[in-house]
């Protein structure tokens, strides 16, 4: 049974995916990192919004993703925000994403960033991409969900 991870240990998360794209598969991933950049997420400065996953060279890169640097950087460091970082991962599961990316309509995009043992992890996930009408399911899905709580809350009142 998978243990579930404290919301302490969570850095970031990218709603947008959810209501973007249909997930097939979830992997975790390792994630190369700068001195400042772990100062930076422990803080809480980053925005996954925008992140993606590419494959270059048979290595995962993650792309997009902000890590916006403290003011107290150290003057010998110039950090960029928008760096690419390299994803850490087995190569039997790199091997498997690339034959699952090279189909038609499956893309690799960031879920959130989180702590585990004092090292930064990656979820990623295989994905889909919604068309229009499945993106309006999803809203209807989740006014109806917002308006039964609203019905069971006024109700035990």
């Amino acid at each position: 049974m998978a243990k579930k991870p404290d919301s302490s240990s969570r850095i970031a998360d990218n709603k947008k995916a959810a209501y973007n794209y249909f997930f097939e598969e979830r992997y975790e991933a390792g994630i190369v990192l700068q001195g400042w950049e772990v100062k930076a997420l422990r803080e809480g400065k980053v925005q996954l919004t925008d992140g993606y996953v590419v494959i270059r060279e048979g290595e995962l890169y993650l792309i997009g993703c902000q890590i916006n640097p403290l003011k107290t950087a150290s003057t010998h460091v110039s950090p960029e925000a928008a760096r690419t970082k390299k994803l850490l991962l087995h190569k039997e599961e790199i091997k498997r994403l690339i034959g699952k990316v090279e189909q038609k309509g499956f893309t690799l995009v960031p879920l959130n960033l989180h702590w585990k043992d004092g090292r930064a992890k990656v979820d990623i996930a295989l994905a889909k991409g919604k068309a229009e009408h499945d993106k309006r399911d999803t809203i209807k899905d989740r006014e109806g969900k917002r308006e039964v709580e609203r019905v069971m809350k006024s109700r035990n009142r």
